[in-house]
């Protein structure tokens, strides 16, 4: 009986990912989900309460890896003693970016639908959440350039949103077109690489 019943919810789960992937969260139907399962309505939800708890059973371990590590990639680099942070710029940021290219490429199908098909579902601000983070922290770090003596311009907060932003959405880019690995890291290396020289100049350095 335990055997079917994790043979059934692997079902359900590969089912519902494949509807959500087709037709994005909004537009993915129960009943077909229940259809293709083999499963009666009743039985879905003796495994989960709702649609939304099914798109959540696929994507939540996946978001949670990503920002959480993200989270304590920003939070090391900000635990820097100050007059080292400077000479760390960047690196951790490549450390997180290179293991994000490989955690999508092996989880391709549950993070597009995390970064794609999330729409009306609490995870389709994930991308916008993440920025506010990067925004957060890159403000920080102009504080601390400031306690350096460096003469760093004004950049507002709306500003850096917008530059985060670009960043991240092209960096995503690699998941809604479905890039092969060696060509994904490739690029998000040419990207950093690019978005590092721009922040640099802005903040005089």
């Amino acid at each position: 009986m335990e055997e079917k019943s994790s043979d059934t919810l692997k079902n359900i789960l590969q089912v519902g990912m494949e509807e959500f992937l087709e037709k994005g969260f909004l537009g993915a139907s129960l009943r077909q989900i229940v259809k293709r399962a083999g499963v009666t309505t009743g039985a879905f939800y003796g495994y989960f309460s709702s649609k939304e708890a099914l798109f959540s059973a696929i994507v939540e371990p996946h978001a949670a890896a990503l920002m959480g590590r993200y989270m304590e990639t920003q939070t090391a680099f900000a635990d820097l003693p100050e007059e080292e942070q400077p000479s760390h710029m960047g690196k951790e940021s490549s450390d997180y970016l290179h293991w994000m290219v490989d955690y999508i490429c092996r989880n391709r199908e549950p993070v597009k639908l995390l970064l794609c098909r999330s729409e009306g579902t609490g995870y389709e601000h994930f991308i916008h959440n993440m920025v506010e983070v990067e925004v957060e922290y890159t403000l920080k770090y102009m504080d601390v350039l400031r306690r350096l003596d460096q003469n760093v311009p004004e950049l507002d907060r709306p500003m850096c949103h917008i530059i985060a932003s670009g960043m991240f959405n092209g960096i995503f880019e690699i998941v809604i077109h479905d890039m092969p690995q060696d060509k994904s890291m490739r690029y998000v290396d040419q990207l950093r690489d690019f978005y590092t020289a721009g922040w640099l100049k802005l903040m005089g350095q």
